[in-house]
């Protein structure tokens, strides 16, 4: 049985998905220095921002709950994604895997660019892909992979109480963490959510590879 997405309620602060839209997606992220991280130690991923419109037109992103019968990051807050494949691009690894978590068919023209590459704790060097789903795809979770699908507002990255921010005994870097579907969604998925909102939608070149992770996304 396939995994249906769960659409919370349209928050306010929510640009729409349309051309203007996207044509500033496209314009922020030409303009933004990307950074890559060095592959010294890290096994290559990618995960796919995948914008698309949510119930009421809004822009919106899709994060997905990982099954519970994973061997790695069981039951995790995670955008679609994975290891890269013998031969793969990024690119061509986070539109495959995309696809496979949660049916969307994205083509290589539907990438608007990339945000800085994240080295996480459990060895990966992850690169973020933004990408455009058109409006009349929906995603449905492999239930071999995912738990639970869901389609988020853009606007909940723009509460006011985003990011949150703790110290663990131990890191001496704060654990970057984003409210939302009444829990909260730890970094890596949370601090690259957090540039999404910072390029995409405030024009800010804002780094987040400095933020720590908890201790349960260390192995």
């Amino acid at each position: 049985m396939q995994t249906p997405y769960a659409a919370p309620a349209v928050p306010q602060a929510s640009p729409l998905f349309d051309d203007r839209f996207r044509a500033q997606t496209l314009a922020r992220l030409a303009s933004f220095p990307r950074r890559e991280a060095s592959l010294e130690n890290l096994r290559p991923a990618a995960v796919t921002l995948v914008l698309m419109p949510g119930p009421h037109g809004e822009a919106s992103f899709v994060i997905t709950r990982r099954a519970a019968r994973l061997a790695r990051h069981a039951h995790q807050w995670a955008l679609p994604g994975g290891r890269l494949d013998a031969g793969e691009t990024v690119i061509e690894a986070a539109l495959r895997e995309t696809e496979e978590e949660v049916g969307l068919r994205l083509a290589p023209s539907s990438v608007l660019g990339l945000l800085d590459d994240f080295p996480t704790r459990s060895g990966f060097r992850m690169t973020p892909v933004v990408a455009w789903a058109e409006p009349d795809q929906i995603p449905v979770g492999n239930p071999e992979e995912v738990e639970r699908v869901h389609v988020v507002s853009l606007g909940e990255l723009m509460k006011p109480e985003v990011p949150v921010l703790r110290n663990i005994p131990e890191s001496d870097r704060p654990v970057l963490s984003i409210p939302m579907l009444g829990t909260l969604i730890h970094s890596p998925t949370a601090a690259i959510l957090y540039q999404l909102r910072e390029v995409v939608l405030e024009g800010r070149h804002t780094r987040v590879a400095h933020y720590e992770q908890p201790l349960f996304a260390w192995k």
